[in-house]
């Protein structure tokens, strides 16, 4: 297949960044695939909630419903196996000798795209979509903007081919990451994320806090809900 400059494939976890990097994807390119992954992850409740956020988002309008193609799961159990990690065990969330986080999973971000620009060579699609952000961000060097173009590089020379790999989010923090999303699709859309994507480590969902399900205290609850925080009162600041 010819691969065309107006589709975009995008890593679609069912989290907050990948649900806006969704929209944004929808709102740039005339057709739009979603990729997501299965590696034993302890917060595998993302899974179930992508099919009803990909409904939910081809309701939202005709034009989106247009644009967006076929859904991939890609089962990455092998992440699993190789990783001792506070993503794929039940052991306690905590820093590390080397500075990271154990939330941190090696080589993960690394593989997803990989693996995502394997199925865009065989769809023809040349564009990849990721929520990784270097402004909030865990300490994951997997995340850095450094790490992508890189990564771009050494996909496009192995493959033989003029892949993209774009990160919108890269520069802006969450509070920005919910100010895009509204600008993308209003008031509905930020909803939309808060009530229906998950983003807490431990796959907690539970009671709907302001800001959307989780336990509220692991490190991408306390993220999420700061950034939230920080948008509403923006917004508050900008009707006075």
């Amino acid at each position: 297949m010819k691969p065309s400059n107006d589709s975009a494939l995008v890593l679609f976890s069912g989290g907050q960044d990948s649900t806006t990097c969704l929209a944004w994807a929808l709102s740039k390119y005339q057709r739009v695939e979603t990729i997501g992954f299965d590696y034993g992850q302890r917060h595998a409740i993302e899974l179930t909630m992508r099919p009803t956020l990909l409904k939910k988002v081809r309701d939202f309008s005709t034009e989106w419903n247009s644009k967006l193609g076929e859904d991939h799961l890609i089962d990455l159990g092998l992440i699993s196996q190789l990783s001792h990690t506070a993503m794929t065990e039940e052991i306690e969330i905590s820093m590390q000798e080397n500075g990271l986080p154990n939330t941190f999973v090696p080589g993960r971000n690394l593989m997803f795209m990989l693996v995502a620009a394997t199925l865009a060579y065989r769809r023809g699609m040349n564009v990849l979509v990721g929520g990784m952000c270097e402004t909030d961000f865990s300490g994951y060097p997997d995340c850095r903007d450094d790490s992508m173009k890189a990564l771009q590089v050494a996909l496009n020379l192995g493959m033989a081919t003029r892949l993209k790999l774009e990160t919108p989010l890269m520069w802006i923090n969450k509070a920005e990451t919910w100010q895009l999303a509204e600008q993308l699709g209003g008031s509905a859309l930020v909803e939309l994320i808060r009530a229906d994507t998950h983003t807490c480590y431990l796959g907690e969902r539970g009671v709907l806090h302001a800001w959307g399900h989780g336990c509220g205290s692991c490190p991408a609850c306390t993220l999420r809900a700061r950034g939230y925080e920080q948008y509403i009162g923006r917004a508050k600041s900008s009707n006075l």
